[in-house]
């Protein structure tokens, strides 16, 4: 029996290898032996995708060049194809499951694994039905973790509907940018804009929230008010209260009416401890790391990108020091839990501070097999690195693998454990409130203690005192704003994707929302972040994301399109996808929907661009903008045709009718022997044909020297003033 083992990139393939007793390197395979594998077993691998949707212009030429009169675009059958630089490692994959007789999927254990091995199986044209398809399934890639799993693999028409759902996604993705960017592009350029303008299923509605965000900011209007606070004196030993029920106060005269009612004034006046209670309190450690909780506590501490992280934590895997990192799930099973605490002594090794951890028991916060689904948290695996092992990592992996080491080891530690103290004081017929915590077992804590966050504990002590024990009290009145909401941040914005724009840090709220489905993947929203930014929709500043003009002009023309803006609409979609999954629901019915929804698009859209007043408004300014840009970034007139000026075009220097119908090419380099020249330099060139003495010049030898640069003919030569070169 000849069996074929398919892993989805060849670092994937080695680290099954490596499990392995003896493989042999091939031409895009390798022969593979060991005990736990049929007798005549072969491993191959894709680069990630091998197989891709093809875009419109397979399906008919007339798509390349966008017009309104081609949409929409609804293939009654889906091409895929095989990217030019892939056909050869696609061969090789093809021909080798052609011949197997049982297929072993190995891809990663995700919908996205599921759609990559299937697609490539499906484009091969090979008789499935006639083959033994089993599916590895592991959450490391650990040698032990793998062997495991290949001694108990499961059938792999299991993970079929996982592909289906994953295929939809991937074509309702393709079926709205193929149909909507065009549109909305082509409408915008009518009303006189430039560019293109990108709309997505998940990036559309992500822009919107932070666009959303942005408008709140910007229209946010502080409110003055008034506080009433309490600076108590008790044997010298001073602390501050508020009201009780807490209370705003609007204006002056809204408080004086209240100090009336309740007797008091402003400054020193008598009082009287009411009422103190003491309670002993504990707080669990933090739950373990799904890869959006983990995405969000890192862009928190270190401010490092969504996409950073899962790379990072990517390379983490599959040098066998993490778990599979694309999980939803904030749970392990008892299985996980029993191998962390066999080894809890060599974990022990990372922190440098005496801990105690006493809980040796499955507790149901952390472990509870039936909230493992597919994957459970991201943890440490049961290798134990060395301190010079961990040292060659980069710094963010080295400080991620720090971060989920303690957070698993937390869940072993004690509870953090401080007395509460409130202390009521009544003053006339009012009551202040004061509380305070002292700290009595800092436990789980210990672990990050010498790591700085943005968070600041409030631990106050408040003196001893007795009930009916008289103190004096100097009420004050603060004067203070209302604040702006705060700007997301890639960490705040990818919890919002999941919480489908409801932005609960709160975990006892997130409870509440635990049935709401999220707008992306685990997967997908590093990415998503990704193309907004590339795209220039999404800028970032000191890690606080808004949305760039152009980003706000697509906003605008969006807006009117609830199903491309709403959150909790693209959340409803993917709750739809996911029904795929669980056979609830088919791929077709899906996609008629999404049909459907472009239909509605290409009726309404035109109307909507061209009636509406505020998307007119933001399109003119944005002109404005850019044609302001584009006169500060005209260095001088171009000396070749006389008419355009010379402007940055990002790699070179060029000229403003590089596009006209009868176009100029001339061009100035942006480096020259490995010299970067500024606009002054290329303004000196063109005006009076040399520049000033320039240094920083390198030669083919790798020797810096200076000189002038003169334009001769339209062409840069080297002047030397002492006529050498040094």
């Amino acid at each position: 029996m000849k069996t074929v083992i398919l892993a989805e990139k060849p670092s994937q393939a080695r680290s099954y290898i490596e499990a392995f007793q003896n493989s042999t390197k091939k031409q895009g395979y390798y022969a593979v032996s060991d005990p736990v594998l049929p007798n005549e077993t072969f491993i191959t691998y894709g680069f990630g995708h091998l197989v891709e949707l093809a875009t419109p212009e397979t399906y008919d030429k007339k798509y390349k060049q966008w017009d309104l009169s081609n949409l929409p675009i609804l293939p009654e059958k889906y091409k895929f194809i095989v990217p030019k630089d892939k056909k050869a490692q696609f061969k090789i994959v093809s021909d080798l499951l052609k011949e197997a007789d049982q297929i072993i999927v190995a891809t990663d254990s995700d919908r996205e694994g599921e759609n990559i091995a299937w697609s490539i199986m499906t484009k091969a044209q090979i008789d499935l039905k006639s083959k033994d398809i089993k599916r590895l399934w592991i959450n490391s890639l650990e040698k032990e973790t793998i062997l495991h799993g290949f001694k108990n693999l499961k059938n792999g028409w299991e993970f079929y509907p996982a592909y289906q759902e994953a295929q939809t996604r991937q074509i309702s993705d393709w079926l709205i940018g193929m149909n909507g960017s065009p549109l909305y592009t082509l409408e915008l350029q009518k009303a006189g804009l430039q560019g293109v303008y990108s709309i997505g299923r998940v990036q559309t509605p992500t822009l919107y929230l932070v666009y959303k965000r942005d408008l709140e900011i910007k229209n946010f209007k502080p409110e003055p008010y008034l506080e009433l606070n309490a600076e108590i004196d008790a044997n010298s030993q001073k602390f501050v209260a508020k009201l009780d029920p807490y209370k705003r106060f609007l204006d002056e005269s809204q408080l004086i009416t209240f100090m009336s009612a309740k007797s008091l004034e402003k400054g020193l006046q008598g009082g009287l401890i009411k009422d103190i209670q003491k309670s002993h309190k504990k707080t669990a450690s933090p739950r373990l790391f799904s890869l959006s909780s983990l995405q969000s506590e890192i862009n928190k501490r270190y401010h490092a990108s969504a996409s950073d992280t899962l790379q990072a934590v990517q390379n983490l895997y599959e040098a066998k020091m993490l778990t599979y990192p694309r999980t939803d799930c904030n749970f392990i099973t008892e299985q996980e839990f029993n191998y962390l605490k066999e080894n809890l002594n060599g974990y022990l090794s990372f922190v440098s501070n005496n801990i105690s951890l006493n809980n040796l028991e499955p507790n149901k916060r952390y472990v509870n097999s039936e909230k493992v689904q597919e994957h459970h948290a991201i943890i440490v695996t049961k290798t134990v690195p060395s301190k010079e092992e961990i040292s060659k990592f980069t710094p963010l992996e080295q400080r991620i693998y720090n971060l989920v080491l303690r957070t698993t080891l937390a869940m072993f530690a004690d509870p953090y454990e401080y007395e509460e103290t409130i202390i009521l004081t009544e003053v006339g017929s009012a009551i202040f409130k004061a509380s305070g915590n002292v700290p009595k077992n800092n436990g789980w804590k210990n672990l990050f203690s010498e790591y700085k966050t943005e968070e600041k504990e409030e631990t106050s002590t408040l003196p001893d005192l007795e009930i009916n024990q008289a103190v004096q009290v100097n009420l004050k009145t603060d004067q203070k704003e209302t604040n702006p909401p705060v700007p997301y941040t890639e960490g705040t914005l990818i919890t919002a994707m999941k919480t489908a724009g409801k932005t609960i840090d709160d975990e006892e709220a997130q409870k509440i929302l635990k049935d709401t489905e999220g707008i992306g993947t685990e997967a997908t929203r590093a990415n998503v972040l990704e193309v907004l930014k590339k795209r220039g929709y999404l800028v970032t500043e000191k890690n606080k994301l808004h949305v760039s003009q152009q980003g706000t002009t697509l906003c605008k023309a969006v807006e009117l399109e609830p199903l491309l803006t709403s959150a909790e609409m693209t959340a409803k979609w993917e709750k739809a996808l996911k029904q795929i999954s669980n056979k609830k629901r088919t791929q077709e019915n899906f996609l008629e929907q999404i049909k459907k929804f472009i239909l509605k698009l290409i009726a309404d859209v035109p109307n909507e661009v061209a009636q509406s007043d505020v998307l007119s408004n933001q399109i003119k300014a944005q002109i404005d903008s850019q044609n302001k840009e584009e006169v500060e970034a005209q260095i001088t007139d171009c000396p070749k045709c006389k008419t355009g000026k010379i402007v940055d075009k990002g790699t070179f220097y060029g000229c403003t009718n590089y596009k006209a119908d009868e176009p100029c090419k001339f061009t100035l380099p942006k480096k020259w022997s490995n010299k970067s020249l500024p606009k002054t330099a290329i303004k000196d060139l063109i005006t009076s044909g040399q520049t000033k003495e320039i240094k920083g010049f390198k030669s083919k030898a790798g020797k810096s020297f200076s000189a002038k640069l003169q334009l001769s003919d339209n062409k840069l030569s080297f002047v030397f003033t002492d006529k050498k070169k040094k």
